[in-house]
Protein backbone atom coordinates (compact mmCIF):
# COMPACT_ATOMS: atom_id res chain seq x y z
CA UNK A 1 0.00 0.00 0.00
CA UNK A 2 1.22 3.21 -0.95
CA UNK A 3 0.53 6.60 1.07
CA UNK A 4 -0.06 9.64 -1.05
CA UNK A 5 1.15 12.80 0.92
CA UNK A 6 -2.43 14.09 1.87
CA UNK A 7 -3.13 10.37 3.39
CA UNK A 8 0.46 10.32 5.33
CA UNK A 9 -0.51 13.79 6.80
CA UNK A 10 -3.74 12.50 8.00
CA UNK A 11 -2.44 9.57 9.51
CA UNK A 12 0.30 11.69 11.04
CA UNK A 13 -2.13 14.52 12.50
CA UNK A 14 -4.35 11.42 13.73
CA UNK A 15 -1.55 9.68 15.76
CA UNK A 16 0.05 13.16 17.23
CA UNK A 17 -3.58 14.06 18.42
CA UNK A 18 -3.34 10.82 20.21
CA UNK A 19 -0.15 10.64 21.52
CA UNK A 20 -1.26 14.14 23.18
CA UNK A 21 -4.30 12.98 24.31
CA UNK A 22 -2.08 10.04 26.07
CA UNK A 23 0.12 12.71 28.27
CA UNK A 24 -3.24 14.88 29.00
CA UNK A 25 -2.29 17.35 26.44
CA UNK A 26 -0.02 19.15 28.22
CA UNK A 27 1.23 22.48 27.21
CA UNK A 28 4.49 22.66 25.19
CA UNK A 29 5.25 18.96 23.35
CA UNK A 30 3.19 19.68 19.92
CA UNK A 31 6.33 19.34 17.76
CA UNK A 32 7.70 16.42 19.79
CA UNK A 33 4.19 14.82 19.54
CA UNK A 34 4.08 15.54 15.36
CA UNK A 35 7.90 14.26 15.09
CA UNK A 36 7.30 10.97 17.04
CA UNK A 37 4.28 10.95 14.90
CA UNK A 38 5.95 11.21 11.91
CA UNK A 39 8.15 8.40 12.71
CA UNK A 40 6.04 6.28 13.72
CA UNK A 41 3.33 6.44 10.67
CA UNK A 42 6.52 5.82 8.43
CA UNK A 43 7.43 2.84 10.42
CA UNK A 44 3.85 1.50 9.72
CA UNK A 45 3.78 2.51 6.28
CA UNK A 46 7.25 1.06 5.39
CA UNK A 47 6.39 -2.26 7.37
CA UNK A 48 3.14 -2.76 5.11
CA UNK A 49 4.95 -2.08 1.78
CA UNK A 50 7.58 -4.63 2.49
CA UNK A 51 4.62 -7.04 3.79
CA UNK A 52 2.79 -6.57 0.48
CA UNK A 53 -0.35 -5.85 2.49
CA UNK A 54 -3.11 -4.78 -0.08
CA UNK A 55 -5.01 -1.01 0.76
CA UNK A 56 -8.23 -3.36 1.15
CA UNK A 57 -6.71 -5.43 3.71
CA UNK A 58 -5.27 -2.10 5.76
CA UNK A 59 -8.96 0.07 5.77
CA UNK A 60 -10.26 -3.36 6.86
CA UNK A 61 -7.85 -3.50 10.02
CA UNK A 62 -8.06 -0.07 10.60
CA UNK A 63 -12.32 -0.43 10.46
CA UNK A 64 -12.16 -3.26 13.07
CA UNK A 65 -9.90 -1.50 15.30
CA UNK A 66 -11.80 1.47 15.22
CA UNK A 67 -15.08 -0.64 15.97
CA UNK A 68 -13.15 -2.40 18.73
CA UNK A 69 -12.19 1.20 20.74
CA UNK A 70 -15.35 2.27 19.95
CA UNK A 71 -16.74 -0.69 21.67
CA UNK A 72 -14.52 -0.92 24.60
CA UNK A 73 -15.29 2.67 25.22
CA UNK A 74 -19.59 2.18 24.86
CA UNK A 75 -18.80 -1.08 27.54
CA UNK A 76 -16.99 1.48 29.87
CA UNK A 77 -20.51 3.71 29.85
CA UNK A 78 -22.46 1.20 31.03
Amino acid sequence: MVANTEERGEMIAVAAYYLAEHRGFTAGSAIEDWLEAEQQIDRMLETIRQQGISRLRFERAGLRNALRLWDSGQANNR
